[in-house]
């Protein structure tokens, strides 16, 4: 027999979905197949840990269980309700009659309903819960990843681009076999993305800073940047100051569904690094009449 979900998860039955995701995702971290290589406790541990999640992470699978209509496993339990309501009648009513049908227990009836019920027809297997840990550029961009399975097995995920934060991916047919011929479950699969160490999006716009040098702020030049789908060429005009925000069309997240192409965002920093004694020296002997930076201040 499965363990209690609950237990397995090590939450309380009146925790809420986020309770129960937040359990589930340090488990299955801390247990997975590919951090534990030849740990067979470690698998048959993650392979109880998804099949918890996948009972109480479907809110109808979760209040079916909570009212024993359905196993740990998900397997319904049987329901004899014409055998329980005869159990539970006193013993004279057990065995009488009545021919006009009133007190009492028809045995046609009783064994009409223990007997002859009718089979249930097919059903579709278990859905299988995963979490997938993505790279900013792989969510951007889209990719392909290969999941571990419980058993052993593998799944390869396409990720599409444009994928955000807590996407549920979909691949139907991927989750439990069927039940009496019918279809097999899906596999939904969790996606998270990792941040970038100098990207950062927002909607369909991906962001950045990028410093240039004092020399091509004040003459302007041709700086090489990188983008999510490669290295592009900028121009910097002559007396760009520290701040502008430049955008190039097109560059942020690749156009999707029914999302046109995003714009990467470029905010630049005028870094002066090192200043040597020729820098000093014109400095000392550079004026700019009737400008002052600090003008707004007043």
């Amino acid at each position: 027999m499965a363990n209690d979900p609950y237990k397995v998860l090590g939450v309380k039955k009146g925790a809420s979905a986020e309770e129960i995701r937040s359990a589930y995702r340090k488990l299955a971290k801390k247990h997975h197949p590919d951090l534990n290589p030849g740990n067979k406790q470690a698998e048959e541990s993650f392979k109880a840990i998804s099949g918890a999640y996948d009972l109480l992470g479907d809110a109808e699978k979760r209040a079916k269980y909570d009212r024993g209509e359905i196993d740990a496993s998900g397997t319904e339990r049987p329901q004899a309700q014409g055998w329980r309501q005869y159990a539970e009648t006193g013993p004279g009513e057990r065995y009488s009659y009545s021919a006009n049908g009133a007190g009492g227990a028809d045995f046609e009836d009783l064994f009409a309903n223990i007997f002859t019920q009718r089979p249930r027809g097919p059903a579709k297997g278990h859905d299988r819960h995963y979490s997938l840990d993505v790279s900013f550029l792989e969510a951007v961009s889209g990719g392909t990843r290969r999941i571990t399975l419980p058993d052993g097995g593998t799944l390869d995920v396409k990720i599409p681009p444009g994928t955000e934060e807590r996407d549920i991916l979909r691949l139907r047919g991927k989750g439990d076999a069927g039940v009496r011929g019918g279809p097999a479950g899906d596999a939904l699969i969790e996606i998270h993305v990792a941040p970038h160490k100098f990207y950062h999006r927002i909607g369909q716009n991906v962001h950045m800073e990028v410093p240039i040098s004092l020399k091509e702020a004040v003459l302007g030049a041709k700086v090489t940047i990188p983008t999510p789908a490669g290295e592009v060429v900028m121009t910097v005009r002559p007396g760009t100051e520290s701040g502008t925000e430049m955008r190039l069309r097109g560059r942020g997240v690749p156009a999707h569904g029914k999302h046109a192409a995003g714009d990467l965002h470029v905010k630049l920093n005028v870094m002066v690094g090192p200043v040597d004694e020729k820098l000093k020296i014109f400095l000392e002997g550079w004026e700019q009449p009737g400008f002052n930076p600090r003008e707004g201040l007043k």
